[in-house]
C-alpha cells in the first residue's frame, strides 16, 4: 500500500480575484457625497432669521415672567412692611405706656425711698466704723503678739549663748588649772603624782615609736612588692625578646 495523496491545488487569490470582476457597489460613493443636493445662500439667510425670531421669544417669555415676579415680590414686600409698621407702633405705645407708669411709681416711692435710703446710708456708714474700728484693733493685737513673740526669741537666744559660753569658760578654766597643777606637781617631784605623769609621757612615746614601726613596715612591704612587679615585668620582656629572635632566624 502506498500513501495517500494530499496535496491541494494551488489557485491565486489576485487571479481570482480578477476572474471574479469588479464588486458591485454597497452604499454612496465619493461622487454622490460631492454631487448632493445642497441649499442656497438664500435658503441659508431665511434659517437664520428663523433661529433669531425663536430667541427672541424666548427673551420675551423670559421678561414677562420677571415683570411678574416682580409685581409678587413688591406685594408681599408692602404686607411685610405694614405689619412690622403695626407692630413697631405696638411696641412704642408699650415703650410709653410703661415710662408713665414709671413715673407715677417712682414719684409715690420717692418719698418713701429718700426715708429709706438715708436711714440705710447711716447703718451702713455705722457698719464701716465699726468695721475699721475691729481691723485697727486686730492689727494692733496682731502687731503687739508678734513684737512679744520676737522679743521672747530674742532673750531666749542670748540667754542660751550666754550659758554656752559660760559653760565653755568655766571648762576652759578647769582644764587650764588642772594642766597647771600638774606642772607644778612634776616639777616639785612629788612621788605618786611624779610617776603618774612619766607613765603618761611614757605611753605617748611608745604610741609614737608603734606608729613609726607600723610606718616603716608599710614602706618595706610596699618596696618588695615593687620589687617583684619589676622582676616579672623584666622577665615576660626577656621571653618576648627571645620569641622574636628565635621567629626572626
Amino acid at each position: 500500500m502506498g500513501k495517500r495523496d494530499n496535496r491541494v491545488a494551488y489557485m491565486n487569490p489576485i487571479a481570482m480575484a480578477r476572474a471574479r470582476g469588479p464588486a458591485p457597489n454597497s452604499g454612496p460613493t465619493i461622487q454622490d457625497y460631492l454631487n448632493r443636493p445642497r441649499p442656497t445662500w438664500e435658503e441659508v439667510k431665511e434659517q437664520l432669521e428663523k433661529k433669531k425670531k425663536g430667541s427672541r421669544a424666548l427673551a420675551e417669555f423670559e421678561e414677562k415672567m420677571n415683570e411678574n415676579w416682580r409685581k409678587e415680590l413688591e406685594k408681599h414686600r408692602e404686607k411685610l412692611m405694614g405689619g412690622n409698621e403695626s407692630s413697631s407702633k405696638k411696641k412704642e405705645k408699650k415703650k410709653k405706656e410703661k415710662k408713665k407708669s414709671n413715673r407715677l411709681s417712682s414719684s409715690s416711692s420717692s418719698s418713701s425711698s429718700s426715708d429709706s435710703s438715708s436711714s440705710s446710708s447711716d447703718s451702713e456708714d455705722e457698719d464701716k466704723k465699726q468695721g475699721k474700728k475691729r481691723r485697727k484693733k486686730k492689727y494692733r493685737s496682731s502687731r503687739k503678739s508678734s513684737a512679744s513673740t520676737t522679743s521672747e526669741s530674742e532673750s531666749d537666744s542670748k540667754d542660751s549663748t550666754k550659758k554656752k559660753r559660760s559653760k565653755e569658760d568655766c571648762e576652759k578654766e578647769k582644764e587650764g588649772k588642772n594642766h597647771h597643777r600638774k606642772r607644778k606637781k612634776a616639777d616639785r617631784g612629788d612621788g605618786p603624782l611624779s610617776s603618774e605623769s612619766v607613765s603618761e609621757s611614757d605611753q605617748t612615746e611608745e604610741v609614737q615609736a608603734k606608729k613609726k614601726k607600723s610606718n616603716e613596715e608599710k614602706e618595706k612591704t610596699d618596696k618588695t612588692k615593687k620589687r617583684k612587679k619589676h622582676k616579672k615585668h623584666g622577665k615576660k620582656k626577656k621571653k618576648k625578646t627571645a620569641g622574636s629572635n628565635s621567629d626572626s632566624e
